[in-house]
Parts: structure tokens; C-alpha cells; sequence
């Protein structure tokens, strides 16, 4: 028998809140690494916490974002800083201490957005996208504001990836007619490919090196070498 809507719905409210408080704690711990002070906490924090949700709510063009109709998120948020703030808790200490929340908070996020995508009447790929979105929103945003790199980019294990496939679950089983399985499963493989990943250093590929071993290929590959060395030669720049 299907979960009445009203109960996946607060279930995945309650799901959410536990993302925004867990990623919260994690802006905390990447402001200590910034060596930022309390204003720098919170804001790094809030943003970690809330990102991914709003930009999710902003594209459902639902009404506000539910983070600034919904009371319970902005305290959340900034309890997860300010535990950040008074206990020691450094990114690296993070990183082994808290892998496994990190895994299900990606679970959370991906099963929040997914469902809120289906329930707003749209499709699985936009609930797919917004999945991960959701997921990954929140500390793309807080990197980009402290000029790093998004360590959703690279280095950091499978993170979109898993959080693709936690959606796509919960996609799957709410056409279903199971969303509630959806949820447990999506849970359930967040924590497995995330902890696997860590575990075994998985990742995508970077760029690769390979070249097109063809005649065509290898002409255009000695214009290109004979024009550099000729800009080299005359110390002009190649304008083309």
C-alpha cells in the first residue's frame, strides 16, 4: 500500500532539515579552515545549508523558496554554524569523522529534490537534475564564494554521480507507485556508492590525452607546431 502524500511529504521535510543542519556544520568547519570569524561562520554556514534548497525552489517557481517560509530552516542552519564555531571541527576532521553523514546527507538532498520535482508536476529529468541539484547546490555555492574550486568539479570522490543515482531511484519508484521504498533505497545507495567511493578513491576520469591518429589530424597537428615555433622565432603573437 502507497504512503499517503501528506506523510512522504513531511518525511522528506524532515530529510531536508537534516541536510541544511548537517551541510551547515560542514560550511562551519571549511570557515574554521578559512580561519573566518563569527559573521564569516554564519554566512559560510547558511549558505552551505540553504543553497542547494533555494536555487532548487527558485527553478520550481513554487511560491518563495520554502527555506524563508518554513521557520524551522534558518535556525537549523545556524545551529549547525555555531556548533562549528564552538567546537573544534576542522574540514580534515570531517573528512574521517563524518564520511557517512556526509553520504547520507547527499541521500537527503537527492530523494528532497527529486520528490519535490514530481510533486510541483514535472518530469524525471527535471526531477533527476534537481536532485542533484539540491545535493550539490549548497556547497558549489559556498566554495564559489570563498574562491576555491567546487570539490563538486573533482577530487572528491563520487558526489554528483551518487546523488544522480539516488534521484533517478526515487524517480523510478515514485512512478511506481512506491515513493516511500524510493526514499529507503535512495538512502540506501547514497551510503554504499558515497562510503565505496571514499573507501576505494573512485572518481571520475579527468581529461584525456588521446589524439585522433589520422592524416588530417596529424597535418593540423604540424601547422599548429610549425606556427608556434615560427611565433616563437619572430616573437610576434599568432593572431589566429
Amino acid at each position: 500500500m502507497a504512503a499517503p502524500a501528506e506523510t512522504i511529504d513531511q518525511v522528506t521535510r524532515y530529510l531536508d532539515l537534516a541536510g541544511v543542519f548537517a551541510c551547515a556544520m560542514l560550511g562551519g568547519a571549511v570557515s574554521r579552515t578559512e580561519k573566518l570569524d563569527l559573521f564569516g561562520f554564519l554566512v559560510v554556514g547558511i549558505v552551505s545549508g540553504l543553497g542547494g534548497g533555494i536555487i532548487r525552489d527558485t527553478l520550481l517557481q513554487q511560491g518563495p523558496p520554502v527555506a524563508l517560509t518554513d521557520y524551522a530552516y534558518l535556525p537549523t542552519a545556524v545551529a549547525g554554524t555555531l556548533i562549528s564555531f564552538l567546537i573544534h571541527l576542522s574540514e580534515h576532521a570531517w573528512d574521517r569523522l563524518f564520511t557517512a553523514l556526509d553520504a547520507a546527507v547527499i541521500g537527503f538532498w537527492a530523494v528532497t529534490g527529486a520528490q519535490k520535482t514530481l510533486a510541483a508536476g514535472l518530469g524525471w529529468l527535471p526531477a533527476v537534475l534537481l536532485g542533484i541539484t539540491t545535493a550539490v547546490g549548497g556547497g558549489a555555492t559556498r566554495d564559489v564564494l570563498l574562491r576555491r574550486v567546487p570539490a563538486v568539479f573533482g577530487g572528491n570522490g563520487l558526489y554528483a554521480t551518487v546523488a544522480a543515482v539516488v534521484a533517478g531511484t526515487m524517480v523510478v519508484c515514485t512512478y511506481l507507485g512506491a515513493p516511500a521504498i524510493g526514499i529507503v533505497a535512495g538512502i540506501a545507495f547514497s551510503l554504499a556508492l558515497r562510503l565505496a567511493a571514499v573507501r576505494y578513491g573512485w572518481g571520475l576520469p579527468n581529461g584525456l590525452d588521446w589524439q585522433p591518429h589520422t592524416r588530417l589530424a596529424a597535418a593540423v597537428r604540424g601547422v599548429r607546431t610549425t606556427r608556434r615555433g615560427r611565433t616563437r622565432d619572430t616573437g610576434t603573437e599568432d593572431s589566429s
